[in-house]
């Protein structure tokens, strides 16, 4: 020890540690090394066993405090995350108990005289610190987001992120958890962030360190010889964490030549003789460095160690594991890391991906000495060293928390304002209208058009480029997705190719299951779907779909999604399709598919699309004898409630039905679609958005009833009128609890209405009930609660429905509520009032609005549709399905339109509206059109970054269903073919 160090006077440290996993441990152990190497004492709070701490120092400036203070991610199995059980778990650990644990703590902080409180990353002591007075840092690669991704999409990584999309699955009730976890870090001074790091908006105040990783104790010679391992023989590393996978390891798993160790708790498993079983407490990284692979799923500490140590890294995505992307993305672009498909992970084709690692060489070369650099700082801080932060008040930091389902969705290199979702050629250049005349293209570069005509439409020009561009790059191409579509078609033989354009739900949204009068515009933003047939001997397969098969008679789908890594999904999936048929040579049931498609999370996106080949064979009684390869690209934005899943069905199944010539009604392409989605997918939605996207039209609202689907017409959008869609970057979802919930609630309260209609019938006596006996009658056998008038519904049943209601309580008593898409949970409490009453009103609503476009042009006409929209955004806000963001943006239009009353200035925005299954997603404005109107709604961008951190796309602009686009046919032209 230097002069200087030794008079360094000794502080003292709380370091608390989340209970997550191993991996938060085993970075501490680091910093905390070099924390008591230069003569402090350090005090670990941490549920993790204390061996992980221990095992690395020895010395009695080390007191280990076992608590659990977070339960993190609880799983299901080494790969799945069960959000509902993290969430409850939670509560348990850390809300309930919460004053109790806070006043313990600072009692406790108080009497080891702590210095500094480090926390990685325990909400809790943070405010713990803040109340004990004294000083507290954050250290990790993600801060307990958690709960923020459950409310609002994929973002950063600490608690308040990583629960926040579990909110998405578990219900709006438990929101207030992951503003509870945000406060909880606002109390932080600062943020100590390693490489590959998640976007953490609640810290302003951020240092960056080089990783953390633990030093090597033996050379790689050493451990082999004690492992009795020769040089060659390749070592893979099996390492899934301390989770009991439960799998069955078998020996033809591994190629010849390759030796598996196992680690984790293995003891317990018969392995076979490939496959070594290592001490529970071996030291990684030393069998790390020595190895030629690891196996495995993506942590901080695998992945740091594996860049250090320059080790191949073969990984399975982990579902719901939010921090895993960045992480994914550093070993990606330091050619570390290959992906694994859980379903080869499971049935062993192990092969041809370790063949492809070890091909890799990995080329991090960056610094590895976090650990002590992060130690460093914290001495600093402790010995009273301030830094300049910025002085934002928790309420503040709160509100970008808007972001955190955004800012995945942007490219590095580009502005954050901008995600990469959103780039598309349409956006340079207005798209023609369909009243333009349009001379049919028989030509695009690289492709003669052989039937079809592309309209003119900027993105499906350059959609076709890109397919051109594919054609030639073959394997020169960085992106995995791009080298799989490269792959994907014999580009010799003919392509398909079908557009189907996102929705702005203008009027009626979740009324639509309801049988409600509805108003779609579809939008500018489109998707692409490219599919072409192939006899299976043909069929041109991925090194891993050929290692599956031995003969090359099967039939083979395989499917390329693009974009695939801006929302966090595999980018490729393919499958035998004989695994639609049972062996009696039917089609599967629904039900077995979505278990089918639910099996592996990262590639459940594939249910939207192979799902329309099923529903095709079941409902049509298609077979299909040939290959088929399957291209989506899709620029409509992904949980912005502009109906991107309706998008890729329709123009999925449409192209399919030209490749295979079968003549399918735009209309019937919607039904079907629709099957696709609620029983393939599971997801409960209406028909309205694959109405809209199969048999819309540019710059006109498509008017429907729900009955199932009857269109009534196309309704020309008057000259002076405009409509808008700004994102309130908020994640929306029809497949999470709160839209299920209110669905259920609107077909409880149906029944019971039926139910006291029939009671009121049957009790009918008196001469003046006989003229309402028919009504009763009718409501009695109430097919649609859209038919139910507003006046009836007020003055005869209204009084009799209940707030809410059990599920066991209305199963007792009605038995079941008449929803083929929805289960009730017997558990569950569901609203009954507010769900009923909304498609009642909203319906009326509806057909006030479509009256109010076709009136003579006036001040009225506009101010009557905005009042409308209003008394819609209000009615979906009683049902739960509101959000800070999508109300913000509301208010925002409100405050515009008073701008009218000012003698300065004249506002030209009249109305705005939350938008398809709500809590979330897209907010539709309605204005006069001209520049103002423009102006303001760009005014609206900007305050609301101003407020939140992020800056709003804005749909505007239409174009034309897929049943209007039709098709296209195109083969490689022969100047294409002799340049590749």
């Amino acid at each position: 020890m230097s002069e200087s160090e030794s008079s360094r006077p000794s502080l003292v440290f709380a370091y608390y540690v989340t209970g997550r996993g191993f991996g938060h441990a085993t970075r501490v152990v680091e910093v905390v090394r070099h924390l008591i190497s230069s003569g402090h004492r350090v005090h670990v709070v941490s549920a993790a066993p204390e061996f992980v701490f221990t095992m690395e120092i020895h010395s009695p400036n080390l007191s280990i405090r076992k608590v659990l203070l977070d339960s993190g991610s609880v799983q299901a199995d080494a790969l799945t995350v069960d959000r509902r059980a993290s969430l409850e778990k939670y509560c348990e650990i850390a809300v309930e108990p919460r004053d109790s644990i806070l006043a313990t703590e600072v009692e406790w902080l108080k009497s080891i005289n702590a210095n500094l409180v480090v926390s990685d990353v325990v909400p809790i002591a943070c405010r713990a610190a803040a109340n004990a007075g004294i000083r507290s840092v954050c250290v990790t690669n993600f801060r307990s987001v958690k709960f923020f991704k459950l409310a609002y999409g994929r973002d950063g990584l600490s608690w308040d992120f990583i629960y926040a999309e579990y909110v998405m699955a578990a219900g709006h009730h438990h929101r207030s958890i992951v503003w509870q976890i945000a406060e909880d870090y606002s109390h932080c001074e600062f943020l100590i962030r390693l490489p590959g790091y998640c976007p953490m908006p609640a810290f302003h105040d951020v240092i960056d360190i080089p990783l953390v990783v633990r030093p090597l104790h033996k050379s790689r010679e050493e451990v082999r010889k004690e492992l009795g391992v020769p040089e060659n023989v390749k070592l893979l590393i099996f390492n899934f964490g301390g989770q009991q996978t439960g799998w069955k390891l078998k020996e033809e798993y591994l190629p010849a030549g390759w030796l598996c160790l196992v680690c984790g708790d293995s003891a317990k498993q018969e392995l076979p003789p490939n496959f070594i079983a290592l001490p529970k407490d071996v030291y990684t990284p030393d069998v790390i460095a020595a190895s030629d692979c690891m196996l495995g799923k993506i942590g901080y500490g695998t992945v740091s160690e594996a860049l250090a140590y320059k080790l191949r890294f073969i990984f399975v995505r982990r579902d719901y594991f939010n921090e895993e992307p960045f992480l994914r993305k550093m070993l990606e672009y330091y050619q570390g890391g290959v992906e694994m498909i859980r379903r080869d992970l499971l049935s062993g084709c192990w092969a041809p991906y370790l063949e492809r690692a070890v091909t890799l060489k990995p080329c991090y070369n960056g610094d590895t000495d976090g650990g002590e650099v992060a130690a460093k700082i914290l001495q600093d801080t402790a010995m009273g060293k301030k830094r300049s932060k910025l002085n934002l008040s928790g309420a503040r930091r709160l509100r970008d928390a808007i972001i955190l389902g955004f800012q995945l969705q942007r490219a590095p290199g580009r502005d954050h304002s901008v995600p990469e979702w959103y780039q598309v050629a349409g956006n340079e250049a207005d798209i023609p209208s369909v009243d333009q005349k349009q001379k049919p293209s028989k030509f695009v570069e690289g492709f003669e058009i052989l039937h079809g005509d592309h309209h003119g439409l900027s993105d499906t020009i350059g959609f076709l480029d890109s397919l051109a561009t594919l054609a030639k790059i073959g394997g020169h191409h960085q992106e995995r997705e791009h080298l799989a579509a490269a792959a994907l078609f014999n580009w010799e033989e003919d392509i398909f190719v079908a557009r189907a354009p996102g929705r702005l739900d203008v009027m009626g949204g979740i009324a639509d299951y309801s049988g409600s009068l509805v108003l779609l515009m579809p939008t500018r933003e489109a998707c692409h779907a490219a599919v072409q047939r192939n006899h299976p001997s043909k069929q041109k397969l991925w090194k891993h779909a050929e290692a599956r098969h031995h003969s090359r008679d099967t039939p083979i789908l395989e499917i390329v999604s693009f974009g695939s890594e801006l929302s966090n999904r595999g980018p490729t999936f393919d499958m035998d399709l004989s695994d639609f048929m049972e062996e009696d040579g039917k089609p599967i049931s629904y039900e077995k598919a979505n278990h089918y498609f639910s099996r592996d999370p990262s590639q459940k996106w594939a249910a939207y699309v192979a799902g329309t080949i099923l529903v095709l064979m079941r409902e049509m009684d298609v077979r299909f004898e040939d290959s088929i390869s399957i291209l989506v690209s899709s620029t409509v934005p992904e949980g912005k409630g502009v109906s991107s899943s309706a998008s890729v069905e329709v123009s999925t199944m449409s192209a399919i039905a030209a490749a295979h010539g079968l003549e399918i009604s735009p209309r019937d392409v919607a039904l079907l679609c629709q099957k696709v989605e609620n029983y393939v997918v599971g997801a409960p939605c209406g028909v309205m958005d694959q109405m809209a996207s199969a048999c819309g039209e540019a710059n006109k609202l498509l008017a429907m009833i729900c009955q199932p689907a009857e269109i009534l017409g196309l309704v020309e959008i008057p000259s002076h009128i405009r409509f808008w869609g700004i994102d309130s970057g908020i994640r929306h979802s029809v497949g999470g609890s709160d839209y299920g919930s209110v669905r259920i609630g609107a077909f409880i309260g149906k029944t019971m209405i039926r139910s006291v209609a029939s009671s009121s019938f049957a009790e009918s006596n008196s001469e003046a009930e006989e003229e309402s006996l028919e009504l009763k009658e009718s409501d009695a056998s109430l097919d649609y609660l859209c038919n139910l008038s507003p006046h009836r519904f007020q003055a005869f049943y209204a009084s009799k429905l209940p707030q809410s209601i059990t599920g066991e309580e209305f199963i007792e008593k009605y038995g079941d509520h008449g929803d083929s898409v929805t289960s009730i949970d017997r558990n569950g409490t569901y609203n009954i009032m507010a769900p009923t009453k909304h498609p009642i009103y909203e319906n009326f609503r509806v057909q006030a609005f479509k009256a109010l476009l076709t009136a003579t042009p006036s001040e009225e006409q506009v101010i009557g549709l905005g009042e409308l929209m209003y008394q819609c955004h209000d009615s979906y806000s009683a049902c739960g399905l509101g959000s800070d963001g999508t109300d913000r943006l509301v208010r925002l239009v409100q405050n515009m339109e008073k701008l009218k009353h000012s003698k300065t200035e004249s506002g030209t925005l009249y109305g705005a509206k939350i938008t398809g299954g709500g809590s979330g997603g897209t907010v539709c404005v309605v204005g006069r059109s001209n520049l103002r109107s423009s102006e303001q709604i760009l005014q609206i961008q900007r305050k609301y970054k101003e407020a939140t951190g992020f800056m709003p796309y804005v749909f505007e602009g239409s174009s034309p269903g897929a049943g209007k686009f039709g098709y296209l046919k195109i083969r490689k032209n022969s100047d294409l073919l002799s340049s590749t």
